[in-house]
């Protein structure tokens, strides 16, 4: 499982036109599952509790959960596209569809049962259109 987390100040995820997500404050995850078994609770536990937002020194101290913002998780197979050959990337990394939905949807479940103060998500397979403003930039790959 791969991880692209990047602080937000807002962001939003559209589908066809439809508003499919939407938080303020937090934090954007592209989320991608290859073929080894991941624990998904654990990883929901680590993403919402890194600290990665400015406390009382203005250093990263303080967690998404800890300063009230919300998480937007979008499915993104192309983390595991492999570029090493050729020109046109490789996806055979990825975990079949079917079975990475599944996790996807676990894991949005376990960030909903997290203290976080919302939890929104893409829809798996749609052509999306993602807008965000990234504060900072604080950008991290996380991989489980």
């Amino acid at each position: 499982m791969k991880i692209l987390l990047q602080r937000v100040s807002r962001a939003e995820v559209a589908a066809g036109g439809e508003v499919l997500g939407r938080i303020g404050c937090g934090v954007v995850l592209l989320v991608g599952f290859g073929r080894a078994e991941v624990d998904v609770a654990r990883a929901a536990d680590k993403v919402v509790n890194l600290r990665i937002f400015a406390g009382a020194r203005g250093r990263p101290e303080r967690s998404v959960a800890e300063v009230g913002g919300g998480v937007l998780a979008v499915p993104q197979f192309t983390l595991y596209g492999s570029t090493r050959k050729g020109r046109r990337p490789d996806f055979t990394g990825a975990l079949q569809p079917a079975l990475a939905e599944s996790r996807f949807r676990a894991f949005v479940e376990c960030l909903r049962q997290t203290p976080v103060a919302a939890v929104q998500s893409g829809r798996f397979g749609a052509d999306m259109r993602v807008e965000m403003v990234n504060d900072g930039p604080f950008t991290l790959m996380l991989e489980f």
